[in-house]
């Protein structure tokens, strides 16, 4: 897997991992460009080929092939029970169990799955499924053939959540999982026992929401702001501007840690583990623990004790999505 590097690209960061035998070569975080990426969409894929190709040069990234993170609202993932059937059959009905969540053509998408269970009796199977676009794929392997890389294996977040769930699980018992990301435009709480995916839930807030509130109180553009938010210049999140902000952010996820509670009174919810840009923000993540009275940890210290990597909070996916392969 040396020749393999793990791709996230976020709304502001370019995630970059490299393994040889195992072990972490090489990490990389750096600062996309302005307005490059938009609902997790990459706006130019010329522009993002160019400065994945310089970022890789610069920090020494020899890899030729590429594992990558879908992102983007256009990216479905769910469970699904379907008659026990073979593979071939499984894909060409799996289309029609996403026609009440995708508006486009069903053509027009790539669908994949992964078995989870098998219920010989009743003749049937549990499925996680997804869905993508295909312009979705073939823009990915244009922007990474510009970088010159081979696109080996592109999947949804979920996906590197389960392959840093099994390695774990290599050395720990099977448990429940609460893995809260706490991203730029939107916070997602996915839920899993072992490696099975149960659940997710999205709240319509991030630190774009924050960004904003610096951006009117410290008279800068959000762009600057955010800089700042993450940087902590001038302490700014001390201020009471941000503290009121996290502890709105932290009752929304109160509100959905309870429904979870009551509809999942068998999965044992006793801890959050965050990751995300905002996980590196220990004034949110206290705000979160103290409202949901729940102990909070960073995913990354979990899941990669032995890496001392202060920026592990924003590589965790791009790690993931390479232990998953």
């Amino acid at each position: 897997m040396a020749n393999v590097v793990g791709i996230d690209i976020g709304h502001d960061r370019l995630k970059l991992v490299q393994i040889s035998n195992g072990k972490i070569k090489k990490t990389v975080v750096v600062e996309t460009p302005e307005n490059l990426v938009k609902n997790g969409v990459v706006v130019s894929i010329e522009t993002m080929g160019e400065f994945l190709r310089e970022t890789m040069k610069e920090n020494g990234i020899n890899a030729s092939q590429a594992a990558l993170v879908l992102n983007g609202e256009r990216v479905y993932v769910r469970n699904v029970t379907m008659p026990l059937m073979n593979s071939e059959q499984l894909l060409y009905n799996l289309p029609y169990e996403f026609r009440d969540y995708i508006t486009e053509e069903l053509k027009d998408y790539f669908f994949d799955f992964g078995m989870r269970s098998v219920n010989e009796e009743e003749q049937t199977m549990d499925v996680f499924a997804a869905a993508v676009p295909k312009q979705h794929i073939e823009d990915d392997r244009a922007l990474l053939r510009k970088a010159g890389l081979k696109l080996v294996k592109a999947a949804p977040l979920l996906s590197a959540y389960r392959g840093l769930i099994k390695d774990y699980e290599k050395t720990h018992e099977t448990r429940d999982y609460c893995i809260l990301n706490l991203g730029y435009q939107s916070i997602r709480m996915d839920v899993f026992h072992g490696t099975e995916y149960l659940t997710t839930h999205v709240l319509d807030t991030g630190l774009s929401t924050l960004d904003a509130i610096l951006s009117e109180s410290m008279g800068v553009d959000e762009h600057i702001a955010h800089t700042y938010l993450l940087t902590n210049y001038k302490d700014c999140q001390d201020s009471d501007e941000c503290k009121n902000a996290f502890a709105n952010m932290a009752v929304e996820l109160m509100r959905t840690m309870n429904f979870l509670r009551y509809s999942m009174q068998d999965v044992n919810l006793d801890e959050i583990w965050v990751c995300g840009g905002g996980a590196e923000i220990e004034n949110l993540r206290n705000a979160i623990a103290e409202q949901l009275d729940t102990p909070v940890y960073r995913a990354w210290e979990k899941f990669m004790p032995e890496e001392n990597n202060k920026e592990g909070d924003s590589l965790l996916h791009a790690m993931g999505i390479l232990k998953d392969m």
